[in-house]
């Protein structure tokens, strides 16, 4: 928890810094982007922060939930927590996804554009989802000016309440460890205190993160590409790692499959308390079936992502 609230803050930091220089105008915004990179005196070691320090909050994400799954911390009486976790990693790609909307290159229009293409194959309501995304018909303008607000305003908000709301549930229910660990530790020791212990941790963690966020930022710092052309479709074109999995399925099957697929299996995790509560009533299963039911869908979703990221 500590390197994902890390996260939060460092890329909060950068984010305020350039928001300041981008343009919302569709015709200014790649180039007000441009002398962030190339001009500004550290403007291209902000960025790069902002950038990896928002793959590293998406990849730490990504992890929590993998350990709360195995570990069972969605059980009873963690079901709402278990729901609030889900809707942060769905808020926290969102980030994402808004985020390198706004710079306009060739990877953010198309992006946009495909996004708002399967949002319109939602079952009945997803013309009006991908409209109300564009901002009219087509991505311009309104969308940037929507992503914008979504991303400097609306999210961060949501994000701090779930992350508030979260942080109560585990101080009411504690947090969940695997048996063999939780018995060789005394009940007394399992609490630590704030100070010096927990405050002492969060700092070196901290330490550590900005120490490896700086190296990312060297090595790999954040490039631009070419500048959208709506009139054009580049021959290869790909989303940020995170949807990799989703690309890929959308090439090994229809835009509707797609979107229903996706929509099937993102309803089973964020309800999986309810239906593995409901299968074990029903059908007598033990915990082994949802271990394996978890590691289906984790092999899934490194064999798609991995396949993508080689085609």
């Amino acid at each position: 928890m500590s390197w994902r609230h890390g996260h939060v803050s460092v890329r909060g930091a950068s984010g305020d810094r350039r928001h300041v220089d981008v343009l919302l105008r569709a015709q200014e915004a790649y180039a007000s982007i441009a002398p962030i990179t190339g001009e500004m005196r550290f403007g291209w070691y902000i960025r790069s922060l902002h950038k990896w320090a928002a793959n590293l909050m998406i990849f730490a994400m990504f992890l929590h939930v993998v350990r709360v799954y195995f570990t069972g911390g969605y059980r009873s009486p963690r079901q709402l927590n278990w729901l609030v976790g889900c809707s942060l990693l769905g808020v926290t790609l969102t980030f994402g996804f808004t985020g390198y909307s706004l710079v306009y290159e060739e990877l953010s229009f198309w992006g946009a554009t495909v996004a708002c293409n399967l949002a319109d194959a939602v079952p009945l309501v997803g013309p009006y989802i991908g409209h109300f995304l564009r901002g009219g018909p087509e991505v311009g303008e309104n969308t940037l000016t929507r992503f914008y607000i979504l991303h400097i305003g609306f999210l961060p908000t949501l994000t701090m309440a779930l992350i508030g709301l979260h942080i109560f549930f585990v101080r009411l229910h504690g947090v969940t460890e695997l048996k063999f660990e939780d018995e060789k530790v005394p009940v007394k020791e399992r609490f630590f205190k704030f100070w010096p212990d927990h405050a002492t941790t969060e700092l070196l963690i901290g330490v550590l993160l900005m120490y490896l966020l700086t190296i990312m930022a060297l090595v790999f710092p954040a490039g631009l590409g070419e500048p959208a052309d709506p009139t054009t479709t580049p021959p290869h074109i790909k989303p940020e790692w995170y949807f990799y999995f989703s690309f890929r399925l959308l090439k090994l099957t229809s835009l509707k499959v797609r979107v229903v697929l996706t929509m099937a299996f993102g309803a089973a995790i964020f309800l999986w308390p309810f239906i593995e509560e409901w299968l074990q009533k029903r059908f007598r299963l033990s915990d082994s079936f949802s271990v394996a039911m978890g590691v289906l869908g984790f092999f899934g979703f490194l064999v798609l992502t991995v396949w993508e990221s080689l085609a």
